[in-house]
């Protein structure tokens, strides 16, 4: 298992109360938004904003004023920060008319965090889809939208379980276009980015991160590929001569079983699959995604709205349980640095 920090010992929570942002409405956000609080009760305080219609029927909440009155909520009840909705939740069925306050609601977790109410932001699946059709949605996904509602010209998505910690430099791009998007600009930034997080948001002083290579088996001496050795070797050298503890780039396929995880802290892989293939293998349901480089905290469950099961009462909140529990203790982190 990874360590969240060095030492031992149960890890700091933050104090502050966690934004949990609704998502979809027509989705499976506010079902796990009510399990994870049965299930995490008061050691663990978020508030959910959203509407209260778009609840399961027959669940427990109260409405709160502002976050502060989290504390306040007894443990079986979900502390609602009220977001009005123009229309009601129909599970499977995403609204147009319901698009912009989603946008809304996301932006308005911000302004809590940014502000101080929040220690930390979570945010339940979106349909990008539906806020495309229904708001004119401009950005990609949420990661795009909060870097941009945070001022920050780039950010780097990091997947997380306590087995693992993996980062792709590039993201949702089709696979023939990966070696191009592959520059040593954009290597660096993404090394960078995810060595000052691991320091400041998981606590560990000198981390220790691997990369892999873009081809099978690294490139094979070139036999396979050239960008091993004219993109990542020298952007790897050049960070290490820095201090950075940096190994690679290493043949994907051995990288990620048990023994080769002891020894980083975090992984780099060059494409989307490459990185998300393992930690889906590993931790289906409890992989948390991560927004690294913002000047505030996001995590995310590791799924997206569920349209097919919602409303049915069958979803699974294990991985918004380990996305609250990650924003809290990567809070703490921040704060105590």
């Amino acid at each position: 298992m990874l360590p969240s920090a060095q030492g031992s010992g149960p890890l700091p929570r933050a104090t502050g109360p966690i934004a949990l942002t609704c998502g979809e409405p027509a989705g499976i956000g506010p079902e796990i938004a009510v399990k994870a609080r049965l299930a995490l009760g008061s050691r663990l305080p978020f508030f959910w904003i959203g509407d209260p219609r778009h609840l399961p029927p027959g669940s427990g909440f109260q409405v709160i004023r502002t976050p502060s009155d989290t504390v306040d909520v007894p443990p079986g009840l979900l502390p609602v920060l009220p977001h009005p909705f123009p229309d009601a939740a129909v599970p499977g069925r995403p609204s147009g008319g319901n698009a912009t306050a989603v946008v809304t609601a996301i932006s308005r977790a911000v302004a809590l965090v940014q502000a101080g109410a929040a220690s930390a932001i979570c945010t339940a699946p979106i349909s990008k889809q539906a806020l495309h059709e229904g708001a004119g949605f401009a950005f990609p996904g949420h990661t795009e939208f909060l870097a941009s509602l945070a001022g920050v010209d780039r950010v780097v998505m990091m997947l997380a379980c306590p087995a693992l910690r993996v980062v792709p430099v590039t993201i949702h791009i089709a696979l023939e276009d990966v070696p191009a998007a592959l520059t040593p600009e954009l290597l660096e930034a993404t090394l960078r980015i995810t060595h000052a997080a691991l320091i400041r948001d998981f606590g560990i002083a000198a981390p220790r991160i691997a990369v892999t290579g873009l081809n099978p088996h690294a490139g094979e001496g070139g036999a396979m590929g050239q960008q091993e050795a004219h993109v990542i070797a020298p952007v790897l050298a050049r960070l290490a001569a820095e201090g950075m503890r940096l190994t690679g780039p290493h043949p994907a396929d051995t990288l990620f079983h048990a023994a080769a995880r002891a020894r980083y802290d975090a992984a780099v892989a060059m494409y989307h699959d490459q990185a998300l293939i393992p930690i889906k293998t590993i931790d289906f349901a409890g992989g948390v995604n991560v927004t690294l480089g913002l000047p505030f905290i996001r995590t995310s469950p590791d799924h997206g709205t569920a349209f097919d099961i919602a409303g049915q009462g069958v979803a699974d909140p294990s991985s918004l349980i380990a996305a609250l529990d990650m924003a809290s203790v990567m809070a703490a982190a921040r704060a105590a640095g």
